[in-house]
């Protein structure tokens, strides 16, 4: 059996995902780590393990159930237990609908949606047979507010928020198990980089200046939401710059 608490967190080679895996390794968590580019999750679980950390990775494609539960079976056989996921792999290529970004839709509705879907259905079974667990999906600010060129990244957000009141609403109270939504504000992450429509990029370009919540501002909110004593349930964290209407 594990001596220590296991989180799984995916999207975890850049952004909030690597910034959560530090500060919850930080914290004495062992950490599953889950992404598609190998080579960042090989130097991120040397830098954790050099800081006195535990970590593993898996190689993981959020959009597979498959992977998704063969992710989970690995924390289980490495750790023992899963006691956290971090669902927070998320693909943001903002555009407006005239635009007809098809490809790029159905991109976030398999990764921000179908990817959280999948890690709920990878490790919601062993929870709830250990009667003890904790599932922090990332939302957004756009899960909030729509704003133009948004649409379906809002929705996509829109939808996370809902599904995981939703699973919060249907977990058993006699189980120790805790369903919690982090909801950035505009954080300086990779996230912007898969954006290719040149309206919203230029959009950018003119807007106010603003200072942008760096990741490690995430990671401190999850840390906080799976610190918290067993009789607490953190449902949901809403953070932006001060700046950010």
């Amino acid at each position: 059996m594990a001596t220590k608490k296991t989180v799984i967190i995916t999207g975890a080679s850049s952004g909030i995902g690597q910034a959560a895996a530090k500060e919850l390794a930080g914290r004495g968590y062992a950490v599953m780590l889950a992404a598609r580019r190998e080579e960042r999750l090989v130097e991120l679980k040397k830098e954790i393990e050099e800081a006195g950390g535990q970590a593993a990775y898996q190689v993981t494609d959020v959009t597979s159930s498959k992977e998704m539960k063969a992710l989970a079976e690995a924390a289980i056989e490495q750790f023992g237990q899963i006691d956290v996921l971090v669902n927070n792999a998320g693909l943001m290529p903002l555009s407006y609908m005239n635009k007809l970004k098809i490809e790029e839709w159905d991109k976030m509705v398999d990764v921000n949606i179908k990817g959280v879907l999948y890690g709920i259905a990878a490790v919601l079974p062993h929870m709830e047979e250990r009667g003890e667990g904790h599932i922090v999906n990332i939302s957004s600010v756009a899960g909030h507010d729509i704003t133009p060129g948004s649409a379906v990244y809002s929705g996509t957000k829109f939808a996370v928020r809902a599904i995981t009141e939703g699973l919060r609403q249907e977990l058993s109270p006699d189980m120790n198990i805790r369903a919690t939504i982090v909801s950035p504000g505009a954080v300086a992450t990779e996230l912007t980089d898969t954006i290719t429509d040149q309206d919203i990029l230029d959009g950018f370009a003119s807007g106010n200046p603003m200072k942008f919540l760096e990741a490690e501002d995430i990671a401190r909110a999850i840390g906080y939401a799976v610190e918290q004593p067993d009789y607490v349930d953190v449902n949901e964290i809403l953070i932006r710059p001060r700046q950010q209407k």
